[in-house]
């Protein structure tokens, strides 16, 4: 990669790199499969046992040890964990060597709300019942937020810039915006961006029960069912979605596969309520607006919506009326939450892989558990099979607690 850095000039972000760990598997295909199967990951969670919510998804059969070695797994939470899969997975997917590039110019940006609560909330209990010299020395270095951009530099040598970024359930989306803007500015050639967290803890599921935001279903394979007029809440999960973002010159010049184009970022916060969206959804609507102006396309340019889709009965419904008045009916529209369940911070990036995966395939997953659609949601959306569609330009939506509302233009490599 060139030396030269032309701050002027708007470089396209092309997607060279996916990488995924969720629920629905260990890899892109795997996840792929498992949502397009419409195949419900909730299940129940030994930890979680005797609780009022006993449910999640969590990801299968998954070894740290195997996947990273001990020496490395030992020492980190489960959010770094995942997250070191995860990104492995997309450089390993975009062909490029790190041992062969110039790291100056390699930016990292990860998102994510609750760091290491799990080491966190277990070193409590080691220093309640085993005291203070039983404390772990990586329970900090291990836990704290920056260290999962930090575990990844170190492990492919990106000396460039690196940024923690947290805006609850958008913070995916903020990773991918602001590393968009690192390869547009001419900062970097390419940027490692994504999201991970690991919350799948009784005290955190405990909160969220307190919120109302779970799902209390009977039956956890029906518990998280978007826009469905019997939805209760969503199921909450873990998981990590990683990019390699590349300029689009460099990606041609090494002929590599370019996926999919990030083209149009847009962000707005509702200073409205710290855990709920504003009804009208004026700050959702400009986040959108803001986003299509970014890539230069209109509402009518967009053929598929990768929804928010909580499962939640004010989130669907505000948010379902925003996309309608912003974008149209006309859309095929998912959510992914009622397969894989909903991994906070994650969710933005997780999702964001299946939306370029739906560019590339022409398929829209269906949404999982949908019966019947709320008689106030008026959208086309994809239920019980997979929808195919030729795809041009899909949008991709998140909203957080605290109001951040983020949306995301991906665009297919012809457009």
């Amino acid at each position: 990669m060139s030396e030269a850095v032309n701050f002027t000039a708007k470089n396209r972000a092309a997607i060279t790199g996916l990488g995924l760990i969720s629920a629905g598997g260990i890899g892109v295909q795997e996840n792929w499969e498992t949502a397009c199967n419409g195949i419900s990951t909730a299940q129940k969670i030994p930890e979680l046992e005797g609780m009022e919510v006993e449910i999640g998804c969590r990801i299968p059969s998954f070894d740290p040890d195997k996947l990273l070695g001990r020496s490395v797994a030992r020492r980190i939470d489960r959010f770094i964990q995942i997250a070191m899969v995860a990104y492995r997975e997309a450089i390993s997917h975009s062909g490029l060597d790190p041992k062969n590039w110039n790291g100056k110019r390699v930016g990292i940006v990860v998102g994510s709300s609750l760091a290491g609560i799990e080491r966190f909330v277990d070193e409590q209990h080691v220093l309640e019942n085993e005291g203070d010299r039983m404390v772990s020395p990586s329970t900090i270095p291990g836990a704290m937020m920056n260290m999962v951009a930090g575990q990844i530099a170190i492990d492919c040598h990106a000396t460039g810039p690196s940024l923690i970024v947290s805006t609850a359930c958008a913070s995916g989306l903020t990773a991918l915006g602001v590393g968009r803007e690192w390869i547009n500015s001419g900062q970097c050639d390419v940027v490692i961006a994504g999201s991970s967290e690991a919350p799948i803890t009784p005290l955190v599921v405990a909160s969220m029960n307190r919120l109302g935001a779970l799902s209390k279903h009977p039956d956890h394979r029906h518990a998280s069912k978007p826009f469905d007029e019997e939805r209760d809440g969503f199921v909450i999960a873990e998981g990590a979605g990683f990019f390699v973002l590349e300029r689009e010159d460099s990606a041609i010049s090494r002929q590599a596969e370019i996926h999919a184009f990030v083209d149009g970022y847009g962000a707005s916060t509702d200073a409205y309520h710290v855990t709920t969206p504003r009804p009208d959804g004026e700050g959702l609507s400009e986040a959108i607006q803001a986003a299509l102006k970014d890539a230069g396309i209109e509402g009518k340019d967009i053929q598929h919506v990768n929804a928010h889709g909580t499962s939640t009965r004010l989130n669907d419904i505000t948010e379902s009326g925003v996309i309608a008045e912003t974008v149209g009916l006309h859309p095929i529209v998912t959510s992914i939450k009622g397969s894989i369940g909903h991994s906070l911070a994650a969710a933005g990036a997780v999702e964001s892989v299946f939306t370029v995966m739906s560019l590339k395939n022409s398929l829209v997953p269906p949404t999982v558990n949908l019966q019947k659609v709320d008689e106030g949601i008026q959208l086309d959306i994809a239920m019980q099979q997979p929808r195919e569609i030729k795809i041009q330009h899909a949008l991709k939506v998140s909203l957080g607690f605290g109001g951040h509302n983020a949306a995301i233009v991906f665009s297919n490599k012809n457009s």
